[in-house]
């Protein structure tokens, strides 16, 4: 069994992430720590407790965490998510309330509680780490594992900032450097991987299909759509990357995408390249990262599909 602790600023895809990871037998969710970056940190928790709701999932622990940088704002909020985070799905109203601590003791709590055996994941800005690894300096020899999906490594000649690295880069400096050295480097889920895992609408429709009328699976395709939208609008075609949910499978399962150590870079000056993210090949400096640098997005869909579905399926009681 995996457990698993999980600091999201709930989008579109960290929903897919999260409910992937509720969908997972091999997974136990102890805690989720919500941030402010695609959207607000109380509209975070909002959308964390209602999607506990709408999976009928135990009590797990939602903590609300930052809403703001390290240092100065969030630049903006994504648009790309809609006002709620969620695209055009609605989720459940919900009883289910907020813990009476903050996400950095979350975090800390969380590592403690589980010392060796906790694997965090986080697919927001690092904020609330870094502000819990200030806190606990020990908390990268306490978690057995650290996916982060975050920057982007994929073409040195025209360097481009990812959105949770980008928004709060002093915050990625500190966990990056908190882990140098480790024997235990966090797995880093860039852009340039994430991308290759795209979301299609035959693969939506075979999702559909495994788990037949349900609740969950019209919240899926509500919010899908959306996000399909949005990315035909930016360019991208009428598909959905799915950075996050690929962040949890490699969380649950490293064996999904290859890596290579690396020494990460961020740049903090306020220039137009703040928040670029930079992989040097490991020489006298320590390494503080394993980059992702190859998956095979079909492994990675039937697992979702094989997971999800099933859920799905069961909680409409079909």
């Amino acid at each position: 069994m995996n457990t698993v602790f999980v600091d999201v600023d709930t989008g579109i895809d960290d929903a897919m992430a999260l409910i992937y990871l509720l969908a997972s037998s091999d997974a136990e969710v102890v805690g989720i720590a919500s941030t402010g970056g695609n959207i607000h940190v109380e509209q975070v928790c909002a959308n964390n407790l209602g999607l506990l709701e709408l999976c009928g999932a135990p009590a797990i622990p939602v903590s609300k965490g930052a809403d703001g940088p390290l240092c100065g704002r969030w630049p903006h909020h994504s648009k790309f998510h809609g006002p709620k985070g969620l695209g055009y799905a609605e989720l459940p109203r919900t009883e289910r309330a907020l813990t009476g601590h903050d996400a950095t003791s979350a975090w800390i709590s969380a590592a403690h509680a589980h010392p060796g055996e906790l694997i965090g994941i986080v697919t927001g800005p690092l904020t609330n780490l870094a502000l819990a690894l200030r806190a606990e300096p020990a908390l990268p020899t306490l978690l057995r594992r650290l996916v982060i999906m975050g920057g982007a490594f994929g073409d040195d000649t025209n360097p481009m900032s990812e959105w949770n690295i980008r928004v709060d880069p002093e915050a990625a400096s500190e966990v990056f450097a908190g882990w140098a050295g480790r024997q235990q480097l966090p797995i880093v889920c860039g852009l340039d991987l994430t991308r290759r895992v795209t979301m299609t609408p035959a693969i939506l429709a075979g999702l559909t299909n495994a788990a037949g009328p349900s609740p969950l699976i019209e919240v899926i395709e509500d919010a899908m759509r959306f996000y399909f939208e949005s990315h035909a609008e930016r360019g991208h075609g009428y598909v959905a990357f799915m950075h996050d949910p690929l962040a949890a499978a490699v969380a649950l399962d490293p064996r999904l995408v290859a890596t290579r150590a690396a020494t990460v870079d961020i740049e903090l000056a306020d220039t137009p390249t703040r928040g670029v993210t930079a992989a040097s090949e490991v020489g006298d400096r320590k390494a503080n990262a394993l980059i992702g640098i190859d998956v095979d997005p079909g492994v990675f869909f039937d697992r979702f599909v094989d997971r999800v579905g099933p859920f799905a399926r069961r909680l409409a009681g079909a």
